[in-house]
């Protein structure tokens, strides 16, 4: 496998999670500042221009839920998704949150391009941009409150997917230490050797 990313980006869940199942795969770091992610070379792997983009046997996989969820699934041992329908429900909610509106909230700020055209409406964007993450992460804060991880004992892909975007928090103007349950599952984060490895990798 071949794995498309850029640091600072929310594929860093994906690389996460290629580590946390020990699987044999490559990474292809993607330089943003220099708009790789737009030539055309790229775009034929992956016509959106973003990461993640995995490379397979069977063809190309795009979207975090799709990238993750499919690791997961052919590296059972690793052990990265509930058996239970009920608990592995729980685990996509919180993946479809973090994509659908955290995400979305945290793209505000610096790309306001995608939903509107005038310069007082990428202002109005980013004003709000610190409240609405934290607003979202209060309810995140309530899901970590049964921790050490979001389904409580179980660690998960939807860990690996929430590193990231709580490594946003800051530059988004949420200290982390307004949300204690959300800062200690961070820093268990950073304590597992396979996301010391991921970060490695990204350099």
């Amino acid at each position: 496998m071949k794995l498309y990313f850029a640091p600072g980006t929310v594929a860093i869940a994906s690389l996460i999670t290629l580590c946390e199942a020990d699987a044999d795969f490559e990474p292809m770091r993607l330089n943003f500042a220099d708009k790789q992610q737009t030539k055309p070379d790229y775009l034929a792997i992956n016509p959106k221009g973003r990461v993640p983009a995995l490379i397979t046997d069977d063809g190309i996989i795009t979207e975090t839920a799709a990238v993750l969820t499919y690791i997961a699934d052919t590296h059972p041992t690793a052990n990265l998704m509930p058996t239970d329908p009920f608990q592995r429900a729980k685990m996509n909610e919180m993946i479809s949150y973090l994509a659908s509106t955290v995400h979305v909230n945290h793209a505000h700020k610096m790309r306001g391009h995608r939903w509107a055209d005038q310069q007082s409406s990428f202002d109005d964007m980013t004003a709000r941009v610190a409240q609405n993450m934290y607003e979202c992460f209060g309810l995140i804060e309530e899901a970590l409150a049964n921790g050490p991880w979001i389904l409580g004992d179980q660690f998960t892909i939807a860990d690996a997917h929430l590193y990231i975007v709580e490594s946003w928090l800051e530059s988004d103007g949420v200290p982390l230490s307004k949300l204690p349950n959300v800062a200690a599952h961070f820093a268990r984060m950073n304590q597992r050797p396979t996301v010391q490895r991921a970060l490695k990798i990204m350099g």
